[in-house]
């Protein structure tokens, strides 16, 4: 099921995850979709932009603590060398410029090696025995060479003491207020969330005003043939209680553990309910939870206007089954005949950054093929020992491997051809989906931006798996072909205007779409797009979530 969290704004992400972004310490921002390989192995894909809406590893902290959030909760594998206490209690730490290459020497060396067949890559993990030192000194040494901001790595604690590898990954970055994009997934959860666009969970997502009570937690998107669809829950309903507990007002530490547990179960079958308020009545409701894959497209059509057929679409997720769906919903329009389009990414917080340049192709059209879509700028040590890391408009598909979702590598792309096109976001709008708009601007399309400030996460991964755990740490920052990059206090709008939950996403009366046509008409914001622009800025005082992130695969 899906959520939506949004930074400096609404927040929109995945439902499990949701739980992580507020009450944990960091936010991924800008992110993409795209495994890492739960299995540790080397990956080959490209990198990820910003929000398979997130997903979901169950959380623990209360949703009454303040956000930011350091790292969504995961599953460590058990230590087996030493499972309680920390690595080693007397041995210091090695000397940083002699560690070597962190995934020649310590790569998949584990306290409890795995075993048997990984599910998404059809061969044997990768684990060999080792230790938890090893595990620790494997992420010493990879953030070390790789992460975008090495030299700000604090130095006041010691891998002594700690007894899990992700509680020392969380040290290992730059002050918050630098990066807020510092977080691990049990690789497990990423592989299927990322590939598949399937997480745990009642296939809906939710818009948070804030952690602290008295909160206001209303759906966004509730998923077709989901528990939540199949309780008769709508878009706009607003959360009361879970499981009987107050959520507007419970502040106990027993409640909040309700909460949680109800909001974000942790496994297929468990069972909870629910009372929402729509239109000043209430309804409560019992939901199972399972496995829901998300549409990652919806709601394509094609909206007649004065001036010619404008297309319009809903796009939530850059994963690896976008793809298809991407293509088929463009093959619609162009057969259709529109001449404008409106992109709706007001909840889609990235993923794959190869997802983000086909769209872009898609609505450029070949024009833009060969030209620059982004290229990435590492810390100083990669730039000095490789050639630039660019990702092109390019009219034919990457191919993902998406199950029966999946295209061909190689497949013509269809297009557009437009010179101008309309964005609707809101502070969910992260990372790939930021990358879009910059890369079209890039090239010189006129992007109108209609909603909210975007999250503003110009920076990216390269999802690195070891030991059952997948990590993100910031590795490159994104720029477009005419080197900009610097929208870290987010993209602004165009118009601003709040998301309207009254109406379902593709109304052409809903605020948002409505002012996007009224723009594309007369070019003036309308007024009470102006004034709703305040009450998003009130409503959604949240940093971003992590699913939001842009992410980048490439072989190690």
């Amino acid at each position: 099921m899906k959520t939506t969290t949004t930074s400096k704004g609404q927040m929109t992400t995945s439902l499990r995850l949701i739980c992580a972004a507020v009450v944990a310490a960091s936010a991924l921002a800008a992110c993409g979709g795209g495994g890492g390989g739960g299995g540790g192995g080397s990956t080959t894909n490209p990198p990820v932009g910003t929000n398979p809406p997130v997903t979901n590893p169950p959380v623990t902290n209360p949703p009454v603590t303040n956000p930011p959030v350091t790292n969504p909760p995961v599953t460590n594998p058990p230590v087996a060398s030493n499972p309680t206490g920390p690595a080693n209690p007397t041995a210091p730490d090695p000397d940083i410029a002699t560690l070597g290459d962190a995934f020649d020497t310590y790569w998949n060396y584990c306290a409890t090696p795995r075993t048997g067949t990984d599910p998404y890559t059809g061969k044997a993990y990768p684990d060999k025995q080792g230790t938890l030192r090893d595990e620790l000194t494997f992420l010493r040494a990879w953030s070390d060479q790789y992460y975008l901001w090495y030299n700000d790595i604090p130095t006041d604690f010691k891998m002594a003491d700690f007894a899990k590898p992700v509680d020392y990954f969380s040290k290992l970055r730059s002050s918050r207020d630098k990066d807020a994009y510092h977080f691990t997934y049990p690789s497990a959860e990423w592989d299927k969330l990322s590939n598949s666009g399937i997480e745990l969970g009642y296939g809906f997502a939710l818009a948070i005003d804030q952690a602290q009570a008295p909160r206001n937690w209303m759906l966004t998107i509730v998923e077709a043939n989901s528990p939540a669809s199949r309780a008769g829950l709508r878009r706009g309903d607003q959360v009361i209680r879970v499981d009987g507990v107050d959520l507007v007002n419970a502040t106990e530490a027993a409640q909040v553990a309700t909460l949680n547990a109800g909001l974000f179960p942790s496994a297929v079958g468990e069972q909870h309910s629910m009372t929402v308020k729509r239109a000043g009545v209430e309804m409560t409701v019992t939901l199972t939870a399972q496995d829901v894959q998300a549409l990652s497209v919806k709601n394509t059509k094609v909206i007649e206007t004065a001036t010619g057929k404008v297309g319009y679409l809903s796009f939530e997720n850059h994963n690896a089954v976008a793809e298809r769906q991407l293509i088929n919903s463009f093959n619609s329009l162009k057969a259709q005949g529109v001449n404008d389009l409106v992109l709706d990414m007001r909840y889609n917080g990235g993923g794959l950054l190869n997802i983000a340049s086909e769209l872009a192709y898609m609505v450029a059209g070949p024009t833009s093929q060969g030209q620059v879509f982004e290229r990435l700028v590492y810390n100083n040590k990669i730039e000095a020992k490789q050639s630039s890391e660019i990702i092109r408009f390019e009219p034919t598909a990457y191919g993902f491997a998406a199950g029966t979702d999946s295209v061909a590598k190689g497949t013509a792309l269809p297009y557009l051809g437009l010179r101008r096109v309309t964005v609707l976001t809101s502070p969910g709008t992260c990372s790939a989906s930021e990358a879009v708009i910059n890369g079209l601007r890039g090239i010189d399309v006129e992007v109108n931006v209609i909603g909210g400030q975007t999250c503003g996460k110009p920076y990216g991964f390269t999802p690195v798996p070891n030991c059952g755990t997948t990590y993100f740490s910031v590795e490159f920052q994104g720029v477009n072909a005419k080197g900009f990059g610097d929208y870290a206090n987010g993209i602004a709008p165009t118009c601003a205007v709040a998301d309207d939950l009254t109406r379902e996403l593709g109304d052409q009366n809903e605020a948002m779409l409505a002012t996007a046509l009224s723009y594309r008409a007369n070019g003036v914001c309308p007024a009470q797009a102006r004034s709703s622009a305040q009450a998003m800025k009130a409503r959604y005082p949240i940093q971003s979530a992590p699913s939001q992130i842009a992410v980048y695969h490439k072989a190690r």
